[in-house]
């Protein structure tokens, strides 16, 4: 048996990504996010299925968001990004260049950097 349920619905073997609930006395259909457990009289629908679900004549259909999934990108959002790019892409200042024994850090085994990669001081020296 596979980890990642499916999509109840007949021939789709999507992964769900909803479940859906019935409230008989209500008349109310509940779209939510993939519960934790498959429940016995609930329904896990994929994202094409969920999007086009619609309920029986006189029957309402309330879908709950899930607080948890990943928005959409922002223009603020790539924007800071392309900032961490340029900004771990500046050349960094040198040992001898800022007058720190040991480089940025501050740390005397240290001897050089490039990148991400460090140059250390033998321990016998």
């Amino acid at each position: 048996m596979s980890p990642v349920r499916r999509c109840s619905r007949t021939a789709c073997g999507r992964p769900a990504v909803a479940t859906l609930t019935y409230v008989y006395a209500d008349s109310t259909a509940v779209l939510g996010p993939l519960a934790t457990y498959a429940e016995p009289h609930c329904y896990d629908l994929c994202a094409q299925h969920s999007e086009r679900l619609t309920a029986p004549r006189g029957w309402e259909v309330v879908r709950l968001s899930d607080g948890s999934a990943p928005t959409r990108p922002s223009g603020d959002d790539l924007e800071a990004l392309a900032n961490a790019v340029r900004e771990a892409a500046r050349p960094q200042e040198r040992a001898a260049e800022s007058g720190k024994p040991g480089g940025r850090g501050g740390d005397p085994m240290e001897v050089g950097r490039r990148g991400h990669l460090r140059v250390l001081r033998s321990p016998d020296n």
